[in-house]
């Protein structure tokens, strides 16, 4: 009956359209048309006749009818299921208020507002109440100046809220990230855009999606003022616009992207559009750049029409796609990209090819289909990136002190909303009134003092347990959330945990826990539990627990998958996926997972395939196939691979220095295993990986390796092999090696913590970030009276006219504040003026180099680095060293 309505509504809310008075907010005919007909093939696709219930309102005036259907055609199908219609009825009255009300308003023209301003989502962060929250404190802030000072305004006010600190991959939302006080880039520019937007200035996300000269990738932001887009470090003010710290990264860059809402003929080139949203080029705005024309062919020497072409960046040990492409009628497919390397992938049918192509030395390529699956081979690849040509605005020394003296104010203001959030003591304090045992007391304080400004939601959760007396299982939940988790969790989600309890007698805490446990994947945390074990009469859920694959069959016969509908893969919510009956792959498995446990049935998805499991009644872990007829264990053999140590490198780790990709379809997959923390020697290796052998699906496989240069450059192996069930493949891991050029030696953690001293006292503690900028910088611990370090001094002081017209940071640390009275720089005529002193707090730092760089003696000093801001070192030296000086020096003019 739903479909039914829905399709008489159809053409009704056509006639519906164009028959109302009022001022069309889509005022150009043609692209209003096409709206239109976007929007119907929208509803055709969802038949829930309430997901639309929105349009019903009689009291929408025909500008926000339009504006209502400009936000449902293209936004993807989580957003229509998990928010009311009413929310984004809110927000387009806010940007229109925003509109009348700003001095710029006028001036934004139509197509900027719908496509900049007006949209809700910035990129896959949990959609919230902020604009109306950021309008309210920034409207009085900014309404009095020019646009191109509003925007660095706004941009002051963020840093008052946020400033940076890497996390996972999820993104906070906008809300979330001003409760915690910090974010990584991808959340400081989601906020910044969502704060500009408020105020009706148009912005957009910018991003590299992996730079192309070290293991890393950013995004920033890009605001349009007085007929021009300008780029701003999100949270990062500058006293003026295209100022950033990532001007010099972003002259290298290979590639820059920003996702543009809807369907968008904007001036810039359209990389990819989907139903969602358009992805456009804008690398011209920040680095020089060349075209090329890519030709695939079958190995008869006929274009292939329609095939995919993969643009690669080599980064964190893999060729990672950063566009991706599909051949017209003749089998051309073309980029403009930064002057350096790509690896160019194309695949059809199965089959696939691939090449090298330098941008700017080779403007055509042609790629011939002529591997198969099941081929063995080894490639040697080096790959150079752009070389660096930064474009820096001027800034006077008054608008630079000016603005440092706005930066410390800012500080101060998050510093003083920072104070209000627990402390371990005071959660120590806090907890002692809950029946916990002394470990878990020092794990809940941990908790309380990681959940930032979302304390209280955890307290009052563990409150609720206790009445319960289940402070052990509540104990159990939080575990198995991430530390982001703990920030911006509702007590909502948490509380149906309590209230849903499987049998915690039958199947223990921790058991229990694990079926309970909030997290799937990266989709928004809700609560489904209760809803789903209503949703299946007794005897059918039973059925689903007696035989999980009915479960799978159910999703198979009930769920549409249509991919295309939610391009970004924003995950839809379990329940989501129920009312919609429509979702892509991803969120399907997550709907299966989230069902499954409701059920009490163990289920997840594994991390390194990305694939869902289910555990039956017999203990049997199967992976789910929504394809097959039916469930059945996935045949598996072993991987085992040999190394041959190269020098400062007796354990290569996974993503600095290999991964592993599966072949699917033409292309291959990433295996995504743990990255832990690579300061404390964690996370996944040679040695506990490959070394002994580790066991995968059968299959065809690639090994990628590769070693990167101080320049950036990359030696690569790539190695195909076929993995056959219950046999073991042995393959050669090498890591190539330069006797020329610098390379990269190791890692070290740039934002690392120490004492500076300044004058004859000790300063608050800061990063080496803070201290020394992006770049590449010298830190040494020194052993104060030692032999070596005097003589180590000695060498410096003796080039350090030449350190300082390199003019990077050198920081000299002391083991101890004791250490440092004894030291008097006098004794070292000649040390240069770029040092920085400070004291080592608990050794740390001197504990991380001994640790990532392999030092048989933690002990022995002086330890000397070359690292830059990127976590890579390239140079190190312990004890006793001839001509440190002249070493050092060596290795900078090799950078």
């Amino acid at each position: 009956m739903k479909t039914l309505v829905h399709l008489l509504l159809v053409p009704f809310f056509s006639v519906i359209l164009f028959s109302c008075s009022g001022s069309h907010f889509l005022k150009e005919e043609g692209y209003r048309n096409q709206v239109l007909q976007d929007f119907e093939q929208k509803q055709k696709a969802l038949p829930d006749g309430e997901l639309f219930s929105i349009f019903s309102d009689s009291t929408l005036t025909l500008s926000e009818r339009e504006a209502l259907m400009f936000l449902y055609a293209y936004m993807p199908i989580g957003d229509i299921t998990d928010y009311h219609g009413k929310y984004y009825l809110a927000n387009i009255r806010l940007s229109e208020q925003a509109r009348h009300e700003m001095p710029w308003g006028k001036t934004v023209t139509d197509e900027l507002f719908r496509h900049f301003v007006l949209p809700v989502r910035v990129n896959n962060e949990n959609l919230d109440e902020s604009r109306k929250v950021f309008y309210g404190e920034l409207k009085e802030r900014v309404k009095g100046l020019s646009m191109k000072d509003a925007i660095l305004e706004v941009n002051h006010w963020c840093h008052e809220k946020v400033v940076y600190r890497p996390s996972d991959a999820r993104t906070s939302s906008p809300l979330a990230s001003v409760q915690t006080a910090y974010g990584r880039c991808g959340e400081e520019s989601t906020f910044t855009v969502a704060a500009l937007r408020s105020v009706g200035i148009p912005a957009r996300q910018v991003y590299t999606p992996r730079w192309a000269h070290t293991d890393d990738n950013h995004a920033w932001v890009e605001a349009w003022a007085d007929g021009k887009w300008y780029f701003l470090g999100a949270c990062e003010p500058e006293p003026v616009l295209n100022l950033g710290w990532f001007n010099a990264p972003a002259s290298r860059g290979m590639l820059m992207h920003t996702k543009v809402f809807g369907r968008y003929n904007g001036p810039e080139e359209i990389m990819l559009e989907t139903p969602n949203y358009t992805e456009i080029n804008v690398i011209d705005n920040y680095a020089p750049t060349a075209k090329a024309v890519v030709t695939v062919t079958d190995t008869d020497g006929r274009p292939v029409s329609g095939a995919r072409v993969d643009f690669k960046v080599y980064n964190y040990a893999e060729f990672y796609t950063v566009a991706t492409k599909y051949t017209d009628a003749d089998g051309h497919a073309s980029l403009t990209a930064g002057r350096g390397d790509m690896l160019v992938w194309a695949s059809d049918k199965g089959a696939f090819g691939f090449s090298k192509l330098s941008f700017g030395k080779e403007d055509r390529l042609t790629l011939v289909l002529d591997k198969k699956e099941g081929e063995a081979s080894t490639f040697d690849l080096e790959i150079v990136p752009p070389i660096e040509g930064a474009n820096l605005p001027e800034v006077t020394p008054e608008q630079r002190k000016e603005n440092d003296c706005r930066l410390a104010l800012e500080d101060s203001i998050r510093n003083a909303y920072v104070s209000t959030m627990m402390t371990e003591e005071h959660a120590r304090d806090t907890l002692s009134r809950f029946n916990l045992s002394d470990t878990d007391r020092e794990t809940m304080a941990k908790m309380l003092v990681a959940s930032r400004g979302n304390y209280h939601t955890l307290l009052v959760f563990l409150e609720m347990a206790a009445g319960q007396k289940r402070e052990d299982y509540a104990l159990a939940l939080l575990r198995q959330l991430s530390a982001k988790d703990w920030r911006d969790v509702s007590i909502l989600n948490l509380i149906e945990c309590l209230m849903t309890a499987p049998d915690l007698e039958k199947m223990g805490v921790q058991a229990g826990a694990e079926i309970a446990n909030l997290r799937v994947e990266n989709e928004m945390l809700t609560p489904y539990r209760h809803y789903f074990l209503q949703a299946f009469p007794k005897k059918e859920a039973e059925a689903f627990v007696e035989e999980p694959s009915r479960l799978v069959e159910w999703c198979k016969k009930e769920i549409k998958i249509d991919n295309e509908l939610n391009s970004q893969r924003i995950p839809i919510s379990p329940i989501g996926v129920w009312r919609a009956r429509v979702a892509d792959e991803k969120s399907r498995d997550i709907f299966f997972v989230a069902m499954a446990r409701s059920l009490g049935i163990p289920a997840k998805i594994d991390k390194v395939t990305g694939k869902a499991q289910y555990v039956d009644k017999e203990g049997r872990t199967f992976d789910v196939d929504f394809v097959a007829n039916s469930q059945a264990q996935i045949p598996v053999g072993i991987l085992r691979a040999t190394y041959k140590p190269i020098s400062s490198l007796p354990d290569p780790k996974y993503y600095s220095h290999f991964t592993l990709s599966k072949f699917k379809d033409g292309v291959f997959q990433l295996l995504n295993y743990e990255e832990g923390d690579a300061d404390m020697g964690a996370g996944t290796t040679w040695t506990n990986l490959l070394k002994n052998g580790t066991s995968l699906d059968s299959g065809y496989y690639m090994l990628v390796t590769g070693t990167r240069m101080a320049s950036g450059a990359v030696l690569s192996k790539v190695t195909f092999f076929t993995i056959e069930p219950e046999k073991t493949t042995t393959v050669d891991l090498v890591m190539r090696e330069s006797e020329e050029q610098v390379q990269v030696i190791g890692n070290f953690n740039s934002e690392s913590l120490y004492t500076p001293i300044s004058g004859d006292s000790l300063s608050t503690a800061q990063s080496l970030l803070q201290t020394c900028g992006r770049g590449y910088f010298i830190v040494g611990v020194l052993g104060v009276g030692q032999e070596p370090t005097n003589h180590a001094l000695r060498d410096i002081a003796a080039l350090g006219s030449d350190f300082e017209k390199w003019g990077r940071k050198m920081v000299l640390l002391f083991p101890s504040e004791e250490q440092y009275n004894k030291f008097h720089a006098a004794e070292f005529q000649g040390l240069p003026s770029t040092i920085t002193y400070g004291i080592d707090m608990d050794n740390s730092v001197q504990k991380q180099i001994a640790k990532s760089m392999n030092l048989s003696n933690q002990n022995m000093l002086p330890m000397f680095i070359i690292a830059d801001t990127f976590n890579r070192v390239v140079f190190v030296s312990q004890g006793y060293t001839i001509g440190l000086g002249e070493q050092l020096m060596k290795t900078i003019h090799g950078l």
